[in-house]
């Protein structure tokens, strides 16, 4: 078997270097933000247990660049501990260092420079590349070659959609998670975070090289990865407009490549939340890809038009018939779906209609927003198209209530980072897949920011990076292939099956819970360490508002 890398006495760092295991324990007591920091951003580190003083080295040659004390021990509730910090804010000058504290082992390495996330904003978007179904995939990081042959090639059937045991084209799209499954509101909700990226960071991320088979052919590679997504969601909806809940086999299979999951595959009844949720982000594609492929943006809003016209004959909750399958329910209700189909309608068309249905569904449902979401509530990505709409004719009122909401939630976002010693934006709450949310706080942080600007909302968005990347319990990245010890084990059949040392890159791994101190790097326990790409694509938000656009490109 694989997941062989500590065992055989390597640790991987963030700066891709190699190192002997055991030089970074597990629980190191230096815990920071193992990527690095921005020039001008705070940089602080947790230390346990606290100490007195705090020296910062430069990595070349082993000298002290900047001295200071640490501060105070807190109590730390979600771990028990005792923590200190090391802030070393003040030091600008790019270059790589490491923390040293008396008594403690030294922190990782980190690098102090402008384009810190742009190498892992790549690999990220690599493993959403590495998800592709129905092509051969290859992808080559730190000297191994992560790849798959074509797979799924018969998807699916309708026996169970009415249709009989005829096969219909539901070929292509991302596997979901750490299983080949895929399903639409899962899918809906991570190309809508990764097109609300696009539309406020494009200026960041257009011209990050990801070296894809459609590279160089006019089209931004950041959209060209979303758009193999969006066409399989277009072979999701039916005749009548409505869409397919999901594709999927009736059981999880085994931990083997993709390619070897032979075994039949079907569509599910459609639901109103996948139709609903399809609305939105066909909406979406149109306005995003008009300025790149007109012909491919009309056919997503001829796509979106009929399954709103479904929607209206249809207006009932209307849940997914799943019968006969143990895969992923993703069982949602479609309210904010409906919200969200609304606003993004509007929104790329201007159609007073689609604005009266959003501001009444607003007005009824409660213009907040939440403090988390996902693939079960999206009200939040409908809120933030409607708060940034440069469109005339929105309702005064319920702008300033949403205004309102946002800036409220994304300041008690902040209250809470800095009553956490490790800055973790969603304090002392943990359930499945709580680091999607830590990286899905940045997106009501930069709305917010984008309406009201203060620095601290920038600042605990970095906090929820620098959370996920080592300033944590456990002083190790929760991301695959980056950072100080990242994940070797997590729940993806993949890296099981393909017998290669390291577990393919580039994702984001569920985080502890019921506690802090729960997680587990491994693959057995899918409840801490599975992959999904609704948290990659979160992860994917948090990275792009942070790219540096002036960085060289290198594919």
């Amino acid at each position: 078997m694989k997941r062989i890398g500590v065992a055989v006495g390597v640790v991987a760092l963030g700066l891709g270097v190699l190192i002997p295991a055991g030089a970074v324990c597990a629980h190191a007591p230096i815990r920071l933000n193992s990527l690095g920091f921005l020039p001008d951003a705070p940089k602080l580190a947790s230390v346990t247990p606290p100490g007195e003083r705090f020296s910062i080295v430069r990595r070349s040659d082993d000298a002290p660049v900047l001295t200071g004390n640490l501060s105070a021990p807190v109590s730390n509730q979600d771990t028990g501990e005792q923590v200190a910090t090391a802030d070393f804010s003040s030091l600008h000058q790019p270059g790589e260092y490491y923390v040293k504290v008396a008594g403690a082992a030294r922190s990782p390495a980190f690098r102090i420079a402008a384009d810190i996330y742009n190498e892992p904003f790549r690999i990220v978007m690599a493993g959403m590349y590495l998800w592709r179904c129905g092509t051969a995939v290859s992808f080559t990081y730190h000297g191994q070659t992560f790849a798959h042959d074509a797979c799924h090639l018969e998807d699916a059937y309708l026996d169970f959609a009415g249709g009989g045991h005829v096969k219909r084209d539901g070929t292509g799209g991302w596997h979901d998670a750490g299983d080949f499954n895929k399903y639409v509101v899962n899918a809906d909700f991570s190309v809508g975070v990764m097109l609300q990226a696009w539309e406020q960071f494009s200026n960041r991320i257009e011209h990050v090289p990801l070296s894809l088979p459609e590279s160089g052919k006019g089209t931004p590679d950041f959209l060209c990865e979303v758009r193999w997504e969006l066409g399989w969601l277009l072979k999701m909806q039916a005749e009548d407009g409505s869409v397919y809940h999901k594709l999927s086999a009736q059981k999880f299979c085994a931990f083997i490549m993709p390619e070897k999951e032979t075994s039949p595959r079907y569509f599910v009844p459609w639901s109103s939340s996948a139709s609903a949720g399809f609305v939105a982000v066909m909406a979406m594609a149109s306005r995003d890809f008009q300025p790149y492929d007109p012909k491919f943006a009309s056919e997503c809003l001829q796509a979106a038009r009929k399954g709103m016209a479904f929607l209206a004959a249809h207006p009932e909750n209307h849940p997914a018939d799943q019968r006969g399958f143990s895969t992923g329910p993703y069982g949602a209700r479609d309210p904010s779906r409906r919200l969200w189909a609304a606003a993004e309608m509007w929104e790329t068309t201007g159609e007073p209609a689609f604005l009266e249905d959003f501001q009444t569904r607003a007005k009824a449902l409660g213009p907040r927003v939440d403090r988390t979401a996902g693939w079960g509530n999206v009200s939040n990505l409908a809120m933030y198209t409607y708060v940034l709409s440069k469109r005339p004719g929105r309702d005064p009122a319920l702008v300033e209530t949403v205004q309102h909401d946002l800036l409220t939630t994304a300041d008690q976002i902040v209250k809470t980072a800095g009553q956490n010693a490790y800055a973790r934006p969603l304090g002392n709450a943990y359930y499945w897949g709580c680091n999607g949310d830590v990286a899905q706080q940045t997106q009501t942080l930069q709305v917010a920011n984008a309406i009201s600007p203060k620095p601290q909302y920038l600042n605990t968005a970095l906090d929820a990076l620098g959370h996920l990347f080592g300033r944590n319990y456990y002083g190790r990245s929760f991301v695959t292939g980056l950072g100080n010890q990242p994940p070797m084990h997590p729940h993806d059949r993949r890296s099981v099956a393909d017998k290669i040392v390291d577990p393919w890159p580039g994702y984001l791994v569920g985080g502890g819970w019921p506690r802090a101190t729960s997680w587990q790097d491994a693959q057995e326990n899918y409840r801490v360490n599975e992959i999904a790409i609704n948290w990659n694509a979160t992860l994917v938000y948090a990275l792009a508002g942070f790219v540096d656009p002036k960085a060289p490109q290198s594919r």
